[in-house]
């Protein structure tokens, strides 16, 4: 590693290594020659005076890329893809001259950029697919453990732990399913030529409508695709790019969003994310234990959503059939945004899959909090043991304050039930009202919901995308 030039931290710290490579070099030339090959093959099927013979020269060569010819011709002409084709020529003489035959730089250029991304995607389904399999397995785990529930942060009814890590899933659903929306409608651009016109296609094919169509077509099946995009200019249109950003948006603000939850419940020692034997929470506090994996989680979250602006803004000014600012942004944006959600995934599973849960404090804070909101059942009780309505509910206004009193004022513990116990205007005893304290009464169908979910709309995916599973997640630092 050269240690005297700036290194992306998203390939240095958090991106997977086969995520790097879908966005390195060397598969990206390689795929520029895997076209070139196509478009010889269907133009040779198509009646051009092509041969076997340059062909298989070309298939010969298509992995053994000679990257110095590449790039000493490029400093002389300036232009990336006439320097490759210059050096696929030098090593295949004999097909030198039908190499990329009436294509522009947008033919290996913008499909490669479409390959590339619908690999990206796939990958990221991937891994997305083996965080929901570990939060699958969490939220069975603990479905039945009551909780505090909280809105505005502030304690509400309860929930089960297993039920709060189903909301988790419900947005991992949604992007997933948003995943498959955008890779359902993935095309190739094809060869459409400088205005995407394919007049270069018609003069080669001497004006044979029929023939420059099956030419997309068969270059579309050749790179194992359904087809290519009707109409565009020079370019697919930056629309496409545009959409694939949101969907990884998405998934990063679902991430965050999980983050978020786990970074509060470490703060309240009830859930933690992993921590290593040896791991340093703090090079200050030695008793730290700070949320680092979330954390980052939460900032490479936010870099995504921030990036997504980027294509739409580029979508948003190009100009007519084509302008070239789509191309520095382009080649920036959207490899990082993929290299970020990647990193953000392999985080995502790793912390999953090691969540530490504290029973006896989530015990501990939802029985503090439990007399509050027992107090409509115990209402019900008393009313039913002989009580009047309005003059309990007048009661239990006015001890729930006191109470709440002693908490917050005095730092006592919630005496709410002893309060309401010495009240013979209740007529319940110690015990009856202890029977109210029993947290599953207060959860409502927080287990059935989540093994339902779990059942009926997790577990399909997962069985759909089996052979996906088992991915073991690569956490650097």
């Amino acid at each position: 590693m050269d240690k005297d030039i700036y290194m992306s931290p998203l390939s240095e710290r958090y991106a997977g290594k086969d995520m790097q490579y879908l966005f390195s070099p060397e598969k990206k030339f390689r795929t520029w020659r895997r076209l070139w090959v196509a478009l010889a093959e269907a133009e040779k099927e198509l009646g051009l005076d092509i041969t076997d013979e340059q062909i298989e020269e070309l298939k010969k060569y298509q992995d053994e890329i000679n990257y110095e010819d590449a790039n000493e011709r490029e400093a002389k002409v300036r232009h990336d893809v006439m320097a490759h084709v210059y050096a696929y020529g030098l090593q295949c003489p004999k097909a030198r001259g039908i190499i990329h035959l009436g294509a522009t730089s947008c033919y290996v250029g913008d499909n490669t950029d479409i390959i590339i991304m619908t690999e990206a995607l796939k990958l990221i389904r991937r891994k997305l697919v083996n965080v929901m399999a570990r939060l699958a397995d969490f939220a069975l785990k603990y479905s039945a453990l009551p909780t505090l529930a909280f809105t505005h942060f502030q304690p509400a009814q309860p929930t089960t732990v297993g039920k709060r890590a189903a909301l988790w899933l419900q947005e991992l659903k949604l992007d997933y399913e948003d995943i498959n929306y955008i890779l359902g409608g993935m095309r190739l651009l094809g060869c459409k030529g400088t205005t995407g016109t394919q007049a270069s296609f018609m003069e080669l094919f001497n004006g044979n409508h029929e023939k420059v169509k099956q030419l997309d077509a068969k270059i579309a099946q050749k790179m194992g695709y359904e087809g290519c995009y009707m109409v565009s200019g020079q370019t697919y249109s930056r629309k496409i790019d545009t959409r694939v950003m949101n969907v990884l948006a998405g998934i990063a603000a679902s991430a965050h969003k999980f983050s978020n939850d786990i970074r509060l419940l470490q703060h309240l020692k009830e859930i933690e994310e992993p921590f290593e034997s040896e791991q340093i929470g703090s090079s200050a506090m030695a008793y730290k234990r700070n949320p680092m994996r979330c954390e980052r989680m939460a900032s490479l979250a936010n870099y995504v959503i921030c990036n997504a602006a980027n294509p739409a803004i580029t979508s948003a000014t190009q100009w007519f059939e084509r302008t070239l600012d789509d191309s520095a942004n382009k080649r920036i944006s959207i490899p990082e945004a993929f290299l970020a959600v990647d990193g953000i995934l392999q985080l995502y599973m790793n912390v999953a899959e090691g969540l530490r849960v504290y029973p006896k404090v989530i015990e501990k804070h939802l029985i503090s909090e439990l007399p509050f909101m027992a107090t409509e059942n115990i209402m019900m009780d008393a009313v039913k043991a002989g009580g009047d309505r309005q003059e309990i509910h007048e009661r239990i206004r006015k001890l729930s304050m006191e109470a709440a009193i002693n908490v917050k004022e005095k730092g006592l513990d919630n005496n709410l039930l002893e309060l309401i116990a010495g009240d013979k205007a209740f007529g319940l005893s110690q015990k009856e009202l202890k029977d109210c304290m029993d947290p599953s009464r207060y959860t409502g169908r927080a287990k059935e919901q989540t093994e339902e979910f779990i059942r009926e709309e997790i577990k399909p995916i997962l069985d759909d995308n089996s052979e996906l599973l088992g991915y073991t997640p690569e956490v650097r630092v």
